[in-house]
């Protein structure tokens, strides 16, 4: 009976530790941030690679001042994969199956925004997903929205590309 106690006590332990852990566990690791370059150069869209799927990252910032807006980090299933800053995009390739996304503020001005998602990807299919922010003197929201192909091309074809590094 104890032992039928004490391995039920584990399991809901266990259970509980899980769902406090995995709403944020598509994050990557705190004190990571990222330095973003913007190439203006056109760019073709990127096929996906044999066996995997293409994940395109877009922000669109409403055209705010690109110097004072905050950068965007993404973590793709618990590791950071790059960042956007004003209008960009970047994109990543996965392996098929399901991905969890995050994405947040790399700001000190701006609360801890935070966006999930995830995608059951398949391989040779591409996935868009658009960000904003949304700022105004009582109001901070970011969105995170799996957008249409269509518009996701258009984007792409018509922003620039982020290239990010991790600060060190």
């Amino acid at each position: 009976m104890k032992l039928g106690l004490a391995l039920m006590l584990f399991a809901v332990s266990g259970f509980a530790q899980a769902q406090t852990a995995a709403p944020t566990a598509a994050c990557g690791p705190g004190g990571v941030s990222y330095k973003v370059k913007l190439d203006d150069t056109p760019q073709s869209l990127l096929l996906t690679e044999p066996g995997k799927a293409r994940i395109f990252f877009i922000h669109e910032s409403g055209g705010a001042d690109s110097i004072a807006y905050p950068t965007l980090k993404v973590g793709v299933d618990g590791a950071w994969v790059g960042a956007n800053h004003a209008d960009s995009y970047f994109s990543i390739s996965v392996e098929p199956g399901e991905h969890h996304f995050c994405t947040t503020l790399q700001s000190s001005f701006y609360g801890g925004a935070l966006e999930l998602a995830h995608l059951n990807a398949e391989a040779g299919k591409s996935y868009f997903y658009r960000t904003r922010l949304i700022l105004s003197r009582s109001v901070e929201l970011l969105e995170l929205e799996r957008i249409d192909s269509d518009q996701g091309k258009y984007l792409v074809t018509s922003l620039p590309l982020s290239i990010s590094t991790p600060k060190k």
